[in-house]
């Protein structure tokens, strides 16, 4: 309980702050964003920012149910950042690498799930290049698959790329666009999802707004 309002706190108080009035961040679509779980967010990936231009779409009291996925290998490499992804974050550690000849990678995405809570994944997999977008790995059609019947929302995130690009320890103020479409699930075939995931986010990133500077 003391670490859940400890993030909250973070989120509310001090993240959410700061991509209002630091970066700028405008929203459209908010309606379609779950407010209970379990629920799948699905974005593109340019940028560190990305999970926290997420977690600020949320209102206060769904926070605690909103989990991110996120690269072990990348996010728990030292005590602090350790500390810092699971607790503030409140990360969801996937295994990219090394994972044993049997293990299901994705079984504490799926018990998230299950314990009704929303995911946020980046089908890319890792950030790409700053607007632009990389092939979708499969992982997120396996998580639908096993529960087809929860929702899947489609975002896109435009600008966050430019604001701090990977590699880059600076943030420039660039404005940041999230775009929430309508939630959609499972149809029974993976190509088929894994197209419509895809191309929906393709016509959300059609439709945002001309970027600027703040």
């Amino acid at each position: 309980m003391i670490w859940q309002l400890f993030r909250r706190f973070i989120l509310v108080f001090i993240a959410r702050p700061f991509a209002m009035l630091v970066i700028g961040l405008d929203v459209r679509g908010r309606r379609h964003l779950p407010t209970q779980g379990p629920a799948i967010i699905a974005a593109n990936h340019n940028s560190h920012i990305d999970t926290l231009l997420l977690l600020c779409l949320f209102p206060s009291k769904t926070l605690k149910q909103v989990r991110p996925v996120a690269a072990a290998d990348h996010f728990l490499k030292t005590r602090l950042s350790t500390w810092f992804s699971r607790n503030v974050i409140g990360i969801i550690p996937v295994n990219r690498k090394g994972a044993q000849k049997g293990e299901d990678v994705l079984a504490g995405c799926k018990q998230a799930l299950e314990n009704n809570e929303i995911l946020v994944i980046f089908p890319e997999g890792s950030r790409g290049e700053a607007e632009q977008m990389g092939a979708f790995k499969s992982g997120i059609a396996r998580l639908a698959e096993a529960l087809p019947e929860t929702p899947v929302v489609p975002v896109y995130i435009q600008g966050a790329g430019r604001v701090l690009p990977r590699g880059s320890r600076i943030i420039v103020p660039f404005n940041c666009s999230a775009i929430v479409g309508a939630p959609f699930r499972w149809c029974g075939k993976k190509d088929a999802f894994m197209t419509r995931l895809r191309d929906t986010i393709e016509t959300l990133r059609a439709d945002a707004p001309p970027l600027r500077w703040l």
